[in-house]
């Protein structure tokens, strides 16, 4: 985790409007509107890397309600397309999304078509295979 924490670090880029890095109320907050416990792996890295920037993909996020990458209103669109209702959007995709479950495995979403055979035992595992290489 730590050497993920790291290379996700050297690889921020620098954007006008950072975000901050959530607390525990933030946390909390995101998960009374999804009606959802987040996986304590997801948590922490969300407290950790949650204000990141780097690549092409834009995973969710939890500070800002108004931006486009927050993670309720992600997870509630995807939710409307096809997604089932116990998993969550971690990242937006054009033909789908990533996802993480109540274990904390990350799996990716393809929209009308459904799971793809994709998955990965951690958040973290996602972040070094597919977030750093994007």
């Amino acid at each position: 985790m730590d050497d993920v924490i790291q290379a996700l670090r050297a690889s921020n880029e620098p954007v006008p409007v950072p975000l901050a890095l959530p607390d525990d109320d933030d946390i909390i907050f995101v998960q009374e509107c999804l009606l959802l416990h987040l996986p304590d792996d997801y948590r922490d890295f969300l407290k950790e890397v949650g204000d990141v920037v780097c690549g092409t993909l834009e995973p969710g996020t939890v500070t800002d309600e108004r931006a486009h990458t927050w993670l309720p209103e992600i997870t509630a669109q995807a939710w409307s397309r096809d997604l089932p209702r116990d998993l969550i959007n971690i990242c937006d995709l054009s033909d789908g999304c990533y996802t993480i479950a109540a274990d904390g495995a990350v799996g990716r979403w393809f929209w009308g078509e459904g799971p793809s055979e994709e998955e990965w035992p951690s958040i973290w595992h996602w972040a070094r295979d597919v977030w750093l290489t994007s």
